[in-house]
């Protein structure tokens, strides 16, 4: 799961951040509103975690402007004012929740954990493709003949293909949204991934597999 984080405060954003990649989320970090817009109308993101006191253009201007653009991205703000005001304005504004500073870790990732199963009970619960389905619940992969659980990073991946149906997906884009701007890994990452999944479509007997395409990216296609 890919999250925005939008925090002024640098030392509290990369705390955050570094805490956030231990359980397993993919977080890209701006310091400034601005930067905030930028990134959420040129990246996709499950959730938005937002600082209301931010130079350039403040939380509340960020979240009034992407909910006039019809971006229901959900949106967790954080707040170092505790008055009632400040919260009711926020929600009014968009926001699926608050955090009052100082907060405990966990219940930030309760917080985000919260706001994105929310969203994910409005999606489809699964994505079909040819002969297999994708349970995002449950994070199983199904085929008539088996079924196959998927880690993390391979359901993300298999959840983009599917979405992206008849359409090539780079392997950039697929590091960006499964591993963040700000990784270390190797680049040859995706390929094993892309490995991983077609070695469980061999266990379910499908008819399904992932087209690579050397420099441009993949796809699924049903090879029945």
């Amino acid at each position: 799961m890919r999250l925005l984080l939008a925090e002024d405060e640098t030392e509290l954003a990369n705390a955050l951040a570094t805490i956030l990649k231990r359980h397993n989320y993919a977080v890209d970090v701006v310091y400034n509103g601005e930067d905030a817009l930028y990134y959420l109308e040129t990246e996709v993101y499950d959730a938005l975690i937002l600082d209301i006191m931010m130079p350039k253009v403040d939380g509340i201007e960020v979240l009034r402007r992407i909910r006039s653009k019809g971006n229901n991205i959900p949106v967790l703000i954080l707040t170092a004012k505790s008055e009632v005001e400040d919260k009711v304005l926020g929600l009014d504004t968009g926001a699926d929740d608050y955090l009052t500073k100082p907060f405990s870790t966990q219940e930030l990732l309760a917080r985000i954990r919260a706001i994105t199963r929310r969203r994910s009970e409005i999606l489809e619960n699964r994505l079909k493709f040819g002969d297999v389905e994708l349970d995002r619940l449950t994070y199983e992969l199904i085929s008539k003949k088996n079924k196959v659980l998927l880690t993390s990073k391979e359901f993300q991946i298999m959840e983009m293909l599917m979405m992206n149906k008849n359409q090539m997906i780079p392997s950039e884009r697929i590091m960006e949204k499964v591993w963040g701007y700000d990784n270390d890994v190797e680049s040859n990452v995706v390929w094993t991934y892309i490995s991983y999944l077609r070695k469980k479509l061999r266990i379910l007997e499908s008819t399904v597999d992932i087209k690579s395409v050397r420099n441009i990216g993949y796809m699924l296609e049903d090879t029945k």
